[in-house]
């Protein structure tokens, strides 16, 4: 008997090990891949200009800042609804069952296809709403993609928290929002900043929805101009560059450049995660 399970095991063990071999091997693969058709085609050029037909150049500035843009309005939206209601449920909310049919929306929205929530907001925010194809109902439409994602972590986040911390600011004679700004967001913050980098790394690699809402255009606007107007992202450039104009290079240069600011991102979560739960 007990060579079996000396053999079951070890044909677990070798089978695990494979597995993990297998995903890191194609990790590896598609990353090298990437960056070894993209990184040669990043130029100052290319990240310093923008697209110009007559004189057939092609700069991906403004889509840079798109994307620097429509990442800052979506931070701005989500946060506070996503912080706010994660408080709200994990300290205030007495009807469990509220609180249960709440938690089940986030989980089913952050399920839904992302292509379905760009058909929803181009025929709310673009039609209904009047904010026509523009980044901003790009960054509308992201805010409802991520909210899921930031209220959940918070949550998570704020569970941590010892009870017997709140216990002891009560009984010092703090109040309720009081012990939750002083006591309960200081502990949980690590949580909190790890979920708003993790929308962020979700905004960056969002193409699906954008291309409903924010639509494609190359033009060089400023901050709030940008958001009343059509704009391509990173990745809806990407998209247009790669399937529409058949600029493979291009395509190749804005995805290796995706991948180094995903990686940086993850790496940027894991670095915060850590300084704070350290201290």
């Amino acid at each position: 008997m007990s060579g079996k399970r000396q053999a079951y095991a070890f044909t677990m063990n070798a089978l695990m090990y494979l597995a993990a071999a297998l995903t890191c091997g194609l990790v590896l693969l598609i990353m090298g891949y990437v960056l070894i058709r993209g990184l040669p085609n990043v130029t100052w050029e290319l990240l310093s200009t923008r697209p110009s037909y007559l004189a057939e150049t092609i700069g991906i500035l403004p889509d840079i800042l798109n994307t620097v843009y429509i990442v800052i309005a979506t931070l701005v939206l989500v946060l506070p609804l996503g912080v706010g209601a994660a408080i709200y449920l994990t300290e205030y909310a007495a009807n469990k069952k509220l609180v249960g049919v709440i938690e089940y929306a986030a989980e089913t929205l952050s399920g839904i296809p992302s292509i379905i929530y760009g058909l929803v907001g181009m025929l709310f925010f673009c039609q209904f709403m009047g904010l026509q194809t523009s980044l901003l109902a790009g960054a509308m439409t992201l805010v409802i993609m991520n909210l899921p994602t930031i209220m959940r972590t918070t949550q998570e986040s704020l569970k941590t928290v010892p009870q017997s911390y709140r216990e002891g600011a009560f009984g010092l004679g703090a109040g309720k929002w009081r012990v939750i700004r002083t006591v309960v967001l200081p502990g949980s913050v690590d949580g909190i900043v790890t979920g708003c980098l993790l929308s962020v790394g979700r905004i960056l690699g969002e193409s699906a929805a954008l291309l409903f809402t924010a639509g494609f255009a190359h033009a060089l606007n400023g901050f709030f101009e940008g958001l009343s107007s059509a704009g391509a992202t990173l990745t809806v450039a990407l998209y247009v560059y790669a399937k529409e104009q058949g600029e493979f290079e291009v395509a190749f240069a804005i995805a290796a450049i995706l991948m180094i600011l995903t990686f940086l991102i993850n790496l940027a979560a894991s670095l915060v995660s850590r300084h704070f739960r350290k201290q």
